[in-house]
C-alpha cells in the first residue's frame, strides 16, 4: 500500500511547501494516521514509540488550523498551546515550529523555568500565536496575569506519560482546565498509563485513537549488547567506546555521576560534555549544540536526555548506569536508530547488577547480546568501529550551574532536572537565603570573638568591673523616661570618663605604688583573655 502524501491527506499548499523546504517530503507512518482526523477538527490520541515522528503529527494540524483561521494576536492569549515536560524538549519543538510557521506569519515562543522570566512576559504581552510550555513556568504566569487561556483553540500534550512520571499531571488538570471546553486537544505518547488514561477521560471528547506501535515494540534497526565487566573496567571500557568515532551518548542515574564521569572522560582525551539538573539553562543549550555541531562527540546525562531529545547520527547509546526501570531503558535507546536509522545500545553491567538487568530488558522485551570482557577485547571494535581518537588537552567543560537550594534545617535540596513541578522551588530559595544569613552571621561572631579575645588580653580586671558598672548605668537609664534618663546617662557618661583616665594613668606606670601591679594584672589579663579568645573561636 503507497504512503498518501501531506497534500492527499489534507495539508494547506503553504505548509507543504515549507516542509519541502526542509527536506520533508512524505509523512511517517503516525503522521499519515492521525493528520486527517486532526486536520478534521478531532480530538486525536496517538500512540507511538519516541522517534516514530509525533512532532509533526501534532505540530501540522496546530498550523494548519491556526493559518486556516487567521486572528488578531491578542496580548497575553495564545491561539494554540504545546505542553512538553522538559525544557530541551520544548526547545526541540520550537525549533520545527518555527520554520514552518514563518510563512504562515505565526509567532511561537517556548515557556519554561531556569531562565529570567521577564522576556517570557514581554513576548505573551506583544502577542504570540502558539506558546510551548512547561506546565511549572507557564503556571506561573498564569497565577500572575501574564498569560490566559481562554482564546486557546488547540492544546497538546506531547510524552504525556512522562509528565504522568514526573508527577506533572494535577498541574497539567489545571492548565487543561482553563482552555476551552470545545477546544480541540491532541495527546501524544508512548504510553498509555492509569495517569494518563485520566487526561483522556477528562478532557477529551470521543477522541479517535491511533496506535502506530508500542513502545515496546523492536527496532529493527536497533542492537542491544550487554557488557559483563568487572567494576574496575568499566571506565576503561567506557574510554575505549567513546573514543570511537561518531556521536555517543552516555546516560548515568545520578546529576553526580553525569558529572564526574565527563571529567574523567575529558582527562582522558575523550572531548565530552554534560547534561543534567545541576546545571543553569545557559550551559545546558550551550553543551546541548556543541554535541549537535559535534565540537563534543559524547554526551554524558542522566534521563534528562532520554525524552524527546533527538540529535543527528547518533550511532551509540551506553547506559553506564543501567536505568531503574523498564521505560526509561526503551527511551534512553531511543535516541539511536531514530527514523529508520541504524544502531547500537550498549549496557554496562557488573556482578551485582545481573539479576537487575536480566529483569529490566525481560520487561523492556529486549533479548541483548551479553558478552563477559574486559578492556581491549575485540567486540569493542566491533560496537564502536574506526580509529581511536584521543584530544590533548582536554578541552574545559562548561561549568555553571543552578544556585545550589537550601532547605530549612540546613540540608540541600535535590534539585529536579525537569521543569519545577507545581509548588516548588521558590520557598527553598528564600530559606536557602535565610539559611545563607544565619551562615555569615555565625562566621562574623566567630571572627568577633577572636577579635574580642586579644582585646580582653590587654584590659584589666578593672577595666572589666568598669565595662559592667557603664552598663549597669546604661540599664538603670533605660528603666526612666524623658529627662531622667537622659540625666543620669550623662552622670553615667561622666563617671565613666574619670575611672577611664584613672585606669590609664595606672596602665602607665605613672602611679609608682600601683604601676608594677597593675602591669602584672594587665599580663594576667592578656593570658586569661588569649586563652578565652582562643575557645571561643573554636
Amino acid at each position: 500500500m503507497n504512503t498518501p502524501t501531506f497534500t492527499e491527506l489534507g495539508l494547506p499548499k503553504t505548509l507543504v511547501d515549507a516542509l519541502a523546504a526542509q527536506g520533508v517530503t512524505s509523512p511517517f507512518p503516525i503522521q499519515a494516521a492521525t493528520l486527517p482526523h486532526s486536520l478534521a477538527g478531532r480530538d486525536v490520541l496517538g500512540r507511538g514509540r519516541t522517534g516514530s515522528g509525533k512532532t509533526y503529527g501534532f505540530v501540522l494540524p496546530v498550523l494548519a488550523r491556526l493559518a486556516g483561521a487567521p486572528a488578531r494576536r491578542g496580548s497575553g492569549r495564545p491561539r494554540a498551546l504545546i505542553l512538553a515536560p522538559t525544557r530541551e524538549l520544548a526547545t526541540q519543538i520550537e525549533g520545527s515550529i518555527v520554520p514552518l510557521a514563518r510563512p504562515l506569519g505565526l509567532k511561537v515562543t517556548t515557556i519554561f523555568g531556569g531562565v529570567s522570566a521577564n522576556p517570557q512576559i514581554s513576548r505573551l504581552r506583544d502577542g504570540v500565536d502558539i506558546v510551548v510550555a512547561c506546565p511549572g513556568r507557564l503556571s506561573d504566569h498564569m497565577r500572575s496575569g501574564a498569560v490566559k487561556l481562554d482564546a486557546v483553540e488547540i492544546t497538546v500534550l506531547d510524552e504525556a506519560d512522562h509528565m504522568a512520571d514526573l508527577g506533572f499531571l494535577p498541574e497539567v488538570r489545571r492548565i487543561m482546565a482553563a482552555t476551552p471546553v470545545r477546544g480541540q486537544r491532541l495527546l501524544f505518547s508512548a504510553t498509555l498509563d492509569a495517569g494518563v488514561d485520566v487526561l483522556v477521560k477528562r478532557f477529551m471528547d470521543n477522541p479517535v485513537t491511533h496506535s502506530v506501535d508500542s513502545a515496546r515494540s523492536p527496532v529493527s534497526t536497533m542492537a542491544h549488547h550487554v557488557l559483563h565487566l568487572e567494576e574496575s573496567h568499566r571506565l576503561p571500557v567506557l574510554i575505549d567506546l567513546t573514543a570511537a568515532p561518531g556521536r555517543t551518548l552516555v546516560f548515568t542515574r545520578t546529576k553526580h555521576r553525569a558529572k564526574q564521569l565527563t571529567r574523567k572522560l575529558l582527562a582522558s582525551g575523550v572531548p565530552a560534555v554534560e547534561l543534567h539538573g545541576n546545571l543553569g539553562q545557559t550551559a545546558r543549550t550551550r553543551n546541548l549544540e556543541a554535541f549537535s555541531s559535534g565540537a563534543a562527540k559524547t554526551l554524558v546525562a542522566t534521563d534528562i536526555a532520554a525524552r524527546g531529545i533527538h540529535v543527528d547520527d547518533v550511532t551509540l547509546v551506553i547506559h553506564a548506569d543501567p536505568p531503574v526501570e523498564h521505560k526509561a531503558y526503551l527511551h534512553r535507546s531511543g535516541r539511536t536508530a531514530r527514523a529508520g536509522a541504524s544502531g547500537t545500545v550498549v549496557t554496562l553491567m557488573t556482578d551485582e547488577q545481573v539479576s537487575d538487568v536480566r529483569d529490566l530488558t525481560r520487561k523492556a522485551g529486549i533479548k541483548p547480546t551479553t558478552t563477559q570482557l574486559g578492556p581491549g577485547h575485540p567486540l569493542l571494535s566491533e560496537l564502536a568501529p574506526g580509529e581511536r581518537s584521543f584530544t590533548a588537552p582536554p578541552p574545559r567543560p562548561v561549568v555553571e550551574t543552578r544556585p545550589k537550594k537550601v532547605s530549612a534545617n540546613g540540608g540541600a535540596v535535590p534539585s529536579r532536572d525537569e521543569d519545577r513541578p507545581p509548588g516548588r522551588g521558590r520557598g527553598s530559595r528564600g530559606r536557602g537565603g535565610s539559611d545563607g544569613a544565619r551562615r555569615g552571621a555565625a562566621e562574623g561572631r566567630s571572627r568577633r570573638s577572636r577579635t574580642d579575645g586579644n582585646r580582653a588580653g590587654g584590659a584589666s580586671a578593672g577595666q572589666r568591673r568598669r565595662s559592667d558598672e557603664t552598663t549597669g548605668h546604661r540599664e538603670g537609664g533605660s528603666g526612666k523616661s524623658g529627662g531622667s534618663r537622659g540625666g543620669q546617662a550623662r552622670r553615667g557618661g561622666a563617671e565613666t570618663t574619670r575611672r577611664r583616665s584613672g585606669a590609664k594613668n595606672a596602665q602607665s606606670g605613672n602611679d609608682s605604688s600601683g604601676g608594677a601591679p597593675a602591669r602584672r594584672g594587665g599580663a594576667a589579663a592578656f593570658s586569661a583573655g588569649t586563652r578565652a579568645g582562643s575557645r571561643r573561636s573554636r
